[in-house]
């Protein structure tokens, strides 16, 4: 349902916007040559043209057309592998593929997929390597294009040539899950949950059961030599102590960052959501009772512990999300732009937007009680401990555009987003909050393609904001 508003209120709230037309003069295309693209999708190059020509501001439109096709620009490699196709997606500036960002980074194109029929074989290309990687490895956040050792290679985890990184993060299991089940929703098309893929998701289950921890601490342990406390985990690798109760043990955040207490609330949310989409699939599709049992089990058992161990009352808000705790009955409250985040929990389909505990929490994370919401002279809004103290990240103000139904914030991101790209034309890790052109990763796909997102968003929800 669209936001119903007071049109003269919002006319006037777009003309004193910052973001408001002031200058016809045209911006330089920020594109690789058309040659040097790594793929080109008809539905996507038609449909920045058909949202260009509504935007009014020629720098708006112009940040559109260069952060939309990012991904498909620059980060995808396609190819065939026992006759199924194979897409492997780098994050950016990093040439490995992360389960999280390759699946985000894909995710705003799936609308278009029925139109375009290369475009859904890449898309059902990153579903086959997901599928692939998980079988390599469960518990590994980030994968190479083949078996060629990395980095990280010296960790105290079971690393293997064929991976990256091996941080466990609960989302990683969650997000490939995600965009299969959306890229079904959207083409009708269950080729992609073949026998490979049936594995997958039965390890799926069997690695968020391990992580449950009931009855021992499971497999995974990870450890690193750095100066960096937050890329290693303490207690022999296998994090701080917890009490068992139901929840699914997380190393790792979606930063990467190590987890403070091991239940990490946003991404066990969406491993309910997760396991939902994945019972849906076999009871529908695979006609597999046993396993979606399983599945529905499984979801059933997390959501009830997070009805324990989830929130709690603070003052001046009520009863809200804690960000992680540990079953002892200790909590940490924050929110990191990094998604899943407690901010971005409708976006993910995990509570409905108007959900009251949803809307308290968001109340607390867009505050000053939070300690990683920076307020400064170039912007306000999260961050997070990956990037530091003062540090505010575009993937945290897209998000909440994107979680609001109020048009004036909408107008407010917009006009943020604008304000702080340095010239640039792209989105950026982070930013200094009093000074946007002190910024980290000038290429980051995930935050240029979901500034895409959104902006689509708008030109759908909010029409009268750009045009």
């Amino acid at each position: 349902m669209r936001h119903m508003y007071s049109r003269r209120a919002l006319l006037a709230s777009i003309a004193l916007s910052p973001f408001a037309a002031r200058s016809a003069t045209p911006f330089p295309s920020r594109r690789p040559p058309r040659q040097k693209r790594k793929f080109t999708s008809k539905a996507v190059e038609a449909k920045i043209v058909e949202v260009s020509r509504s935007i009014q501001d020629p720098e708006l439109a112009w940040l559109f057309t260069n952060c939309f096709p990012n991904t498909l620009d620059t980060t995808v490699r396609t190819s065939i592998i026992d006759g199924k196709p194979d897409t492997f997606v780098v994050t950016g500036d990093i040439d490995a593929m992360w389960l999280r960002d390759s699946s985000a980074q894909v995710w705003p194109y799936l609308p278009l997929v029925k139109s375009d029929p290369a475009l859904r074989t890449l898309i059902e290309g990153v579903i086959r390597r997901q599928t692939r990687s998980i079988l390599i490895d469960p518990y590994a956040n980030a994968f190479n294009f083949g078996p060629t050792g990395s980095e990280w290679d010296k960790d105290l985890t079971a690393m293997k040539p064929e991976l990256h990184e091996r941080k466990w993060e609960i989302d990683s299991l969650c997000y490939p899950v995600r965009l299969a089940h959306g890229y079904w929703k959207q083409t009708g098309d269950a080729s992609c949950f073949d026998a490979n893929w049936r594995e997958a998701a039965k390890l799926i289950v069997r690695t968020f059961r391990e992580q449950q921890r009931l009855h021992d601490r499971g497999p995974y342990r990870f450890q690193r030599v750095t100066a960096v406390p937050g890329d290693s985990l303490p207690q022999d690798g296998y994090g701080n102590p917890t009490k068992p109760c139901g929840l699914i043990h997380s190393g790792f955040r979606p930063s990467d960052d190590a987890c403070i207490f091991p239940f990490l609330i946003p991404s066990n949310l969406f491993a309910v959501t997760a396991l939902s989409h994945l019972e849906e699939i076999h009871s529908t599709v695979l006609h597999d009772t046993a396993a979606a049992r399983e599945c529905a089990g499984l979801r059933d058992q997390v959501r009830e512990a997070l009805r324990t161990h989830a929130t709690a009352i603070k003052p001046g808000y009520g009863e809200v999300y804690a960000y992680e705790a540990d079953g002892f009955g200790n909590q940490l409250f924050q929110d990191d732009a990094n998604v899943p985040s407690l901010l971005a929990l409708p976006y993910l389909g995990c509570c409905p937007l108007d959900d009251p505990l949803y809307q308290r929490t968001r109340k607390l994370v867009l505050s000053d009680s939070n300690p990683y919401f920076f307020r400064g002279r170039a912007a306000q809004g999260l961050g997070g401990p990956h990037s530091g103290a003062n540090m505010i990240w575009p993937l945290g103000i897209i998000t909440r555009g994107l979680t609001t139904p109020d048009p004036h914030e909408v107008a407010d991101c917009l006009a943020t987003l604008k304000a702080t790209h340095a010239g640039t034309g792209f989105m950026h890790e982070s930013f200094n909050k009093d000074d946007a052109s002190r910024f980290t990763r000038p290429w980051f796909a995930w935050a240029n393609t979901l500034f895409g997102e959104f902006i689509l968003h708008v030109h759908e929800r909010f029409p009268a904001l750009i045009s």
